[in-house]
C-alpha cells in the first residue's frame, strides 16, 4: 500500500499567476500523444471568454517528452504564430504517479477554477463550455463521465481494460455510490476547495480520483457529471499488472478511511 504521508502547503513564491481557469496536464512518457492535444488545448481556450492557462506537469518521463514541449514555450501562448493569450507552463514532479503529478499542480495553482485532464484528448476539450458554467454556478466538482445518461464510447476500450474498469468502478461505488463514472480524466473544481482538501489526499495512483472526489463530498459540496462523447486513445502508460492491483487496495483504503 501507499505510504502516508503530510503534504503542507507550498510556499506562495512558487504558485502561478492567477486566471480564471487552469487546466493541468499530467505527463509521463507523452513524447508522441502530447503535443497535438496540448495544440488543440491551446486553440481552444485562445477562443475562450475566460483568462486561462495550461499546465504540464513532467512526472519524470524518460523519453522525448519534455523536448516535444519546446515548441510551446517561450511566449505566453505557447503557439508562436496566432498571438492568442492562453498562458503555457510546464513543472515537474519528483513523486511517481499521476496523483502526485496533478496534486503538485493543483498546490501550485492559484486560478479561480481549477482541473486535469488526460494527454490523450479522450474527452472533447470542448466539454469545458458546460463545466465552467456549472462551476460558476456554484458546484463541488464537475467531471466528465462516460456512464452517466446520455454520454456514449465513441471508441471503446479493448476487453481487458473494460473488465478491470468494472470491477473498479464496483470497487469505487463503495466509497461514491452516487458517481457513476469516478475515472474519467476530466475533472474541475473551485481552486480554494480543490487546494484546501488536495491537502489531505494521499493517493500517488491512478485511484487518486476517487480520494479526491471522497473529499469533496466529505467537504459537504456536490458533484455533477457531465456525459461526454468519449474515445480511446492508444498509448496509455496504465499497466494493468504495474497499475491495477495497487490502485484496487487503495481504493480498499479510501474506503476503510471515511
Amino acid at each position: 500500500m501507499t505510504a502516508v504521508r503530510a503534504h503542507p502547503p507550498l510556499p506562495r513564491s512558487l504558485t502561478r499567476p492567477p486566471v480564471e481557469l487552469e487546466l493541468i496536464i499530467p505527463a509521463f512518457n507523452e513524447q508522441r500523444r502530447l503535443p497535438s492535444t496540448i495544440t488543440a488545448t491551446l486553440r481552444y481556450l485562445a477562443g475562450r471568454p475566460w483568462s486561462s492557462s495550461v499546465v504540464v506537469v513532467d512526472n519524470n518521463s524518460v523519453d522525448g517528452t519534455l523536448d516535444a514541449l519546446d515548441r510551446f514555450t517561450g511566449t505566453p501562448t505557447g503557439l508562436p504564430a496566432t498571438g492568442l493569450d492562453v498562458g503555457f507552463h510546464v513543472i515537474g514532479c519528483g513523486e511517481q504517479g499521476k496523483g502526485a503529478a496533478v496534486r503538485r499542480g493543483i498546490e501550485t495553482s492559484s486560478a479561480r477554477f481549477i482541473g486535469f485532464a488526460d494527454a490523450d484528448n479522450a474527452t472533447p476539450i470542448d466539454t469545458l463550455d458546460r463545466v465552467v458554467e456549472l462551476l460558476r454556478a456554484g458546484h463541488g466538482a464537475v467531471i466528465a463521465s462516460r456512464h452517466a445518461p446520455g454520454a456514449h464510447l465513441e471508441v471503446e476500450q479493448g476487453t481487458l481494460r473494460r473488465g478491470g474498469g468494472a470491477l473498479f468502478r464496483t470497487l469505487a461505488h463503495l466509497t461514491l455510490p452516487e458517481i457513476a463514472d469516478t475515472q474519467c480524466g476530466f475533472k474541475f473544481f473551485p481552486g480554494p476547495l480543490a487546494r484546501e482538501i488536495v491537502r489531505d489526499c494521499r493517493i500517488d495512483g491512478f485511484a487518486f480520483d476517487v480520494e479526491l472526489l471522497a473529499h469533496v463530498v466529505k467537504a459537504g459540496r456536490d458533484v455533477v457529471e457531465v456525459p461526454v462523447e468519449w474515445t480511446d486513445k492508444d498509448g496509455s502508460t496504465f499497466s494493468a499488472r504495474r497499475d491495477g492491483l495497487r490502485s484496487m487496495a487503495d481504493l480498499l483504503r479510501i474506503s476503510l478511511a471515511r
